[in-house]
């Protein structure tokens, strides 16, 4: 299963991981070192650290970049941080400057 499989399906099965790339990438890299043998809660965290510099593990900036663009291909994957900033945010920055808000 490549990256952006794995962010889409753990984003179906726990939608608050759309607005965490922290937690979204530890359940990947706990249900990568299970599929490796390893208990991730019994292993020790140098273990990990060799795992993941030997490429074993998906690398964090490869999950966050998958979750970005599953979202941006795929609304329905954003979650709710992503909505108050283009929302109300937004909302509120183009009224400062002036532009009419059409709702």
């Amino acid at each position: 299963m490549n990256t952006k499989a794995k962010v889409k399906h753990l984003l179906e099965l726990i939608p608050e991981l759309a607005d965490s790339d922290t937690k979204l990438t530890a359940h990947i890299w706990f249900r990568e070192m299970e599929k490796l043998g390893y208990d991730p809660t019994e292993t020790q965290s140098y273990k990990f650290f060799q795992l993941y510099a030997k490429g074993k593990l998906t690398l964090a900036p490869s999950i966050k970049r998958a979750r970005a663009k599953l979202q941006e291909e795929e609304p329905r994957y954003r979650g709710k941080k992503y909505h108050l900033r283009k929302g109300t945010y937004q909302d509120e920055w183009r009224k400062k400057l002036g532009y009419e808000i059409n709702k």
